[in-house]
């Protein structure tokens, strides 16, 4: 199970290396800075983990892997404290939202004066804790329904609506009418439920009646119903009078900060620029590809005084774990549309913070940079890469092989975890110069296989238990 598990980090680490050069490559798997990776390296790594599947994939992810590790080895080598590193990427977005908050608490004033009387209508209005028990008539439209056929339908429900108003038998009516296979024959009883259980039309018609009434037609995604409320069961004011204040008091709250940032976002008038959603999508497929300053810049959202840069869903995508940049790739636009809108929305935010004044203090980012450098080197040594042994006469790169080879296998065996790098993988790779050659990928799948092939089989394996009589 627990190579299993591994299976499936190694290849979710997995990240497009660039191309490689003119210069023979024949026998390396990768290079990171002055350091390679063999073919014979690799199927060392490989060959005894038969729980792992031996395919291209899995060794594109072991590549992969030893690439941050070397490049994060030989950067402690060359740096223990490693201040070289800008890590202020990795907070920014605490630091966003630490701002955001202080905006919306400097900005945002409710009214916190209930009375007694308001905060009992209320109450009985909303019914926040009550359990209803109902039962339905419910009718459908035909597919690709017409507005005559739909005219019809609605019709008839206003006559059947008619009759149980009249005094007619409303679970009589429902067996003989309703279309709801689950409940027509039980009288349209739907037993009880309480917010949030139905959808939204059908809960606001349920919850507005009183026991024994009838609503009017109601329209939902499923059809035309007729509802009648049996029974309402809810909490006295007394005991909930407390928790319903501050509940109400929260919805002021979540109110008044929704019509602000919906204020702030139209003064903004942020707009995606034409061709945004496919460079987000081939961004999200190869988030290591390198830019130029220029192309960094290019707007994905424009609006009043700023946008969202290609340079900052790049930042944010190399954050973000494997499974984010699939769920871009196969969004669609609609959704990958709000996605980036919400981007536009945050920065306007932000900017808006900053205009009041409400910039964090240098102190505050420098300790927080500080705490993410003491995690990440907390992270290095349980990797086994902050204090590099050096044998007699063992030079550098040679200490560093020899401690990376030992993290990677203790991975491969499950003594240690797989430790994604995230944005600091990135940048390492955007300083010091690294590749995965394809061909070299396939050669170890090719030999991983033929080695295990080749292997003797056991001893043990080769005898046959003996029969009830044998020896």
């Amino acid at each position: 199970m627990k190579m299993r598990r591994l299976a499936a980090a190694l290849v979710g680490l997995t990240v497009v290396g660039a191309c490689g050069d003119e210069e023979s490559t024949e026998g390396l798997v990768a290079r990171a800075g002055d350091h390679e990776l063999s073919v014979d390296r690799a199927v060392e790594f490989l060959v005894d983990q038969e729980n792992l599947p031996n395919d291209v994939e899995v060794v594109r992810a072991l590549a992969d892997l030893w690439v941050d590790y070397t490049l994060l080895a030989s950067e402690v080598a060359r740096d223990s404290t490693l201040r070289s590193l800008d890590l202020e990427p990795l907070i920014r977005q605490q630091l966003d939202q630490e701002m955001i908050f202080q905006l919306r608490d400097s900005v945002i004033q409710v009214d916190t004066m209930i009375t007694e009387d308001e905060l009992r209508a209320a109450y009985e209005t909303e019914a926040p804790d009550a359990q209803l028990r109902a039962s339905h008539i419910l009718m459908g439209f035909p597919a690709q329904a017409t507005q005559a056929q739909r005219d019809s339908v609605r019709e008839a429900m206003e006559a059947v609506r008619r009759r149980a108003a009249g005094g007619e038998s409303f679970a009589a009516l429902a067996r003989e009418y309703s279309q709801d296979p689950g409940t027509a024959s039980q009288g349209g009883d739907l037993g009880t439920f309480g917010r949030g259980e139905m959808v939204r039309p059908f809960e606001d018609a349920a919850f507005a009646l009183q026991p024994g009434e009838i609503s009017d037609v109601v329209e939902t995604p499923y059809g035309l119903h007729v509802i009648r409320l049996q029974e309402k069961e809810a909490p006295g004011f007394d005991q909930v009078r407390d928790q319903f204040r501050v509940r109400m008091l929260n919805q002021r709250f979540l109110s008044a900060e929704s019509t602000y940032v919906a204020g702030v976002q139209e003064r903004g008038n942020p707009v995606v620029e034409e061709g945004a959603l496919g460079v987000v999508k081939e961004l999200a497929r190869d988030p290591s590809a390198r830019l130029t300053a220029r192309a960094g810049r290019r707007p994905l959202v424009s609006f009043q005084g700023g946008s969202v840069t290609v340079q900052d869903f790049l930042n944010l995508a190399q954050a973000q774990q494997p499974q984010f940049r699939d769920q871009v790739q196969n969004a669609p636009d609609e959704q990958l549309e709000n996605f980036l809108m919400g981007l536009a929305q945050r920065k306007l935010l932000v900017a808006e913070a900053a205009s009041a004044g409400l910039a964090p203090e240098p102190a505050r980012v420098d300790s927080l940079v500080n705490e993410a450098r003491q995690q990440l080197l907390d992270v290095v040594g349980e990797m086994g890469l902050r204090r590099l042994e050096r044998a007699p006469g063992e030079g550098l790169n040679a200490a560093v092989a020899r401690a990376v080879n030992g993290a990677l296998a203790d991975v491969l065996n499950g003594a240690k975890d797989v430790v994604p790098l995230g944005q600091i993988s990135f940048q390492l790779r955007q300083e010091h110069p690294s590749v995965i050659f394809e061909p070299g990928l396939g050669q170890v799948v090719l030999n991983v296989g033929q080695a295990r092939a080749n292997r003797a089989p056991a001893p043990s394996d080769t005898l046959t238990p003996a029969g009830p009589g044998g020896n």
